[in-house]
């Protein structure tokens, strides 16, 4: 059985970036702690727990005083900055540049055109910690659309609509969407949209698609918490109906590889390298 591991797979540059500054600041000693997973994946989340990071939440927050604490790539929301300015909390900022940039754009334009009535609409998840940075750009006013036939009942057509998307959305689901606001404004004029998706996560399904089709098995590896995850491992099932997902090398059974010639590993931007090829060499000892 020949076992590949896709060369594309794996970290974004965002998380990568999220997880040097990380280490580099464990290194420097002292104590760090990350707001939330630095990434969805329980395995690289442990694996730097061992090296001191300690994970908290919006809460634990609040009762910090006189630390250090790390923003991941996903981003957050002024509040956090002002929360953290209050209890004396050094910010390692390690928000995407992507994230970022889409952050300044949507303030920008909330602050300018708010007061004329303009709404500010994000297509994303509800309650993703990239799109409750994203709202938080908005004074929690923005519009989140996340599924098109239940959400769009929140935008009124007859004022202006400014659409943005969430970073890892999938490129043709934002397209339809901006057809569908398109269609329905009162004053076709009072519509802009912006194409703010990431193209090195929207890159992959294409390529995805590719890769699973050329080998009889395809094994996603990626933690169960992680969206992208989920919506890349189902690119890969429709591309071929044997793709298996599992979380950890323990996951893999006999009857995921029976009878296959070439199995195909990939994952998601949340999934490390060095589980995928853990998931490799198990998959080859048990050969």
């Amino acid at each position: 059985m020949k076992v590949n591991v896709d060369p594309e797979s794996g970290f974004c540059p965002g998380v990568v970036t999220a997880i040097r500054k990380a280490e580099d600041q464990l290194t420097e000693g002292g104590q760090l702690c990350c707001l939330g997973d630095i990434v969805h994946n329980n395995l690289e989340v442990e694996r730097l727990r061992q090296k001191g990071l300690v994970t908290i939440g919006h809460d634990d927050l609040k009762k910090l005083h006189g630390t250090k604490v790390l923003l991941r790539a996903h981003g957050e929301p002024p509040s956090t900055y002002r929360l953290a300015q209050e209890n004396d909390i050094q910010i390692v900022d390690a928000t995407c540049p992507v994230v970022l940039a889409l952050q300044r754009k949507i303030h920008r334009i909330y602050e300018a055109e708010h007061a004329q009535g303009v709404q500010v609409v994000i297509f994303g998840k509800n309650g993703h910690a990239e799109v409750n940075g994203l709202v938080g750009q908005t004074d929690g006013n923005a519009i989140v659309i996340e599924k098109e036939d239940e959400d769009l009942g929140k935008v009124d057509f007859s004022r202006p609509v400014r659409l943005f998307s969430q970073t890892t959305m999938p490129v043709d689901r934002f397209k339809k969407l901006t057809g569908e606001i398109a269609s329905r404004m009162q004053n076709p004029d009072d519509f802009r949209s912006f194409d703010t998706i990431c193209r090195q996560v929207a890159n992959r399904i294409p390529h995805l698609r590719t890769f699973a089709r050329q080998h009889d098995v395809v094994i996603f590896v990626s933690g169960q918490k992680s969206s992208n995850g989920k919506a890349l491992f189902e690119v890969c099932r429709r591309a071929n109906p044997k793709s298996w997902f599992v979380s950890h090398p323990e996951d893999l059974t006999p009857e995921m590889t029976e009878g296959a010639e070439t199995v195909g590993i990939c994952g998601a931007t949340s999934t490390p390298k060095w589980l995928m090829n853990a998931v490799a060499e198990k998959l080859l000892n048990n050969s």
